[in-house]
């Protein structure tokens, strides 16, 4: 009797996680992708060592170069690498991930700006699938082919920077940091907006929208996929 108890009440424990596996999937994705913004947190009310080890925590997941950063707490959303250069004397590419700001500047967060419209938008879209749902409106899994499509502008813009970077450094000069080719294409028309990563440029716009892009596509395509295996499972 006491086996048969204890049965019913796995089982029913078991069903009341899967009906509510959204929750368990959603939740941790929205603390690891909201942790970067702790860090500048931390630095501005005196914690740095705390903030120091969330910067350490997410450096595996993220480049966290400060030109490509946003700054909180500070002057200024963004700087450029020579703003940051009259503070901190290193341009190399890896100790640069270690400027984490200054109380004038601001403080960084701890994810570049492709990552926090990549990684935070992804689970801020998965909740708004689960909205949607909960009003009645279906919304099917996206087609593999529209994924694809929907993942071309940010594979392209992080290969073509990555290549950029190899060939010239992150000092400035590359084909991705002026962005000639593009002025050329454009007949210069939009002065101000071709060269560097700061606020307002062709790469910071490309970097947030390509990495929403992918991240809305992400989740309508993993989401409603597991919603409808998990519901066709529970039913069976």
């Amino acid at each position: 009797m006491i086996k048969t108890r204890v049965g019913v009440r796995v089982d029913a424990l078991i069903e009341w996680l899967v009906r509510h596996w959204a929750w368990w999937l959603l939740v941790p994705m929205l603390v690891f992708t909201a942790g970067p913004f702790l860090a500048p947190v931390a630095m501005v009310m005196g914690w740095p060592d705390l903030g120091k080890a969330i910067y350490t925590l997410y450096l595996p997941f993220c480049h966290q170069l400060p030109q490509r950063s946003w700054f909180l707490f500070g002057a200024k959303l963004t700087y450029t690498l020579d703003e940051i250069s009259r503070v901190y004397s290193s341009t190399d590419p890896w100790q640069l991930r270690f400027f984490y700001g200054t109380p004038e500047m601001g403080w960084r967060v701890a994810w570049s700006d492709r990552m926090v419209s990549l990684y935070f938008l992804t689970p801020i879209f998965g909740i708004s699938y689960f909205v949607l749902r909960r009003f009645g409106i279906a919304v099917q899994p996206l087609r593999w082919k529209i994924w694809l499509l929907a993942m071309t502008p940010l594979v392209l813009d992080g290969l073509t920077h990555a290549l950029s970077d190899a060939l010239f450094g992150v000092s400035g000069g590359g084909f991705r940091d002026t962005n000639v080719w593009l002025a050329f294409l454009t007949a210069n028309k939009f002065s101000g907006i071709y060269a560097g990563d700061q606020f307002g440029t062709f790469n910071w716009w490309l970097r947030l929208f390509s990495g929403a892009l992918a991240a809305w596509a992400t989740a309508y395509l993993v989401f409603p996929w597991l919603d409808s295996m998990i519901s066709s499972e529970m039913e069976s």
